[in-house]
């Protein structure tokens, strides 16, 4: 294979010149920041408008879709560009803006729905144990009097007997000083 070597330096050269001659900056990232002067923030607001209308005609074109894009200029001028109709275009967006919010709400209401599950089993495992405790309390309440001896025996039944004549006693007066019953007259 045969390489011209001066063809490859007259080519450098040449691009170097051309590099030179060069006026604009070209085609570079500009990074995003507010501009601050009117009459540039119009213009450039107008460049890139048109650029994205542009790049919307060309999607439409290609790929046979739906396309809304509204824009609000800097002197609050709207701007719309629309595919087949703004109808159309809204429609497809209200349905999957339902949709979402539909899943949205679902997820809410099944997370709700873990959360009660889950309390509900920790309310079933207290009143599981309450039970237990109760019954664990009446036995051993039982098994308390059964291992009394007769000295203690009596002494129950004098702590029973003074109950009772203390009930008795203020059992008319409670009588007398309302005539409906207390509420907790069951207990």
């Amino acid at each position: 294979m045969y390489i011209n070597i001066h063809h490859i330096s007259l080519f450098f050269v040449s691009h170097i010149a051309f590099m030179e001659r060069k006026k604009t900056a070209g085609r570079r990232k500009i990074p995003l920041e507010k501009i601050e002067k009117d009459v540039d923030r119009y213009s450039t607001f107008s460049k890139r408008c048109s650029g994205l209308y542009k790049e919307g005609s060309e999607l439409v074109r290609e790929n046979d879709v739906d396309l809304g894009i509204v824009l609000t200029s800097p002197t609050n001028k709207t701007y719309a560009f629309v595919h087949p109709t703004s109808n159309a275009v809204i429609d497809h967006f209200d349905d999957q803006i339902i949709a979402e919010n539909s899943r949205n709400k679902v997820n809410q209401l099944n997370d709700r729905l873990n959360e009660l599950d889950e309390r509900e089993e920790i309310a079933k495992e207290k009143l599981l144990a309450l039970n237990e405790m109760n019954k664990t309390r009446e036995k051993n309440r039982w098994e308390f009097i059964d291992q009394l001896n007769a000295n203690e025996i009596i002494k129950f039944q004098a702590w029973l007997d003074v109950g009772e004549f203390l009930l008795k006693d203020q059992l008319p007066e409670a009588s007398s000083s309302s005539q409906s019953p207390p509420e907790d007259a069951n207990i």
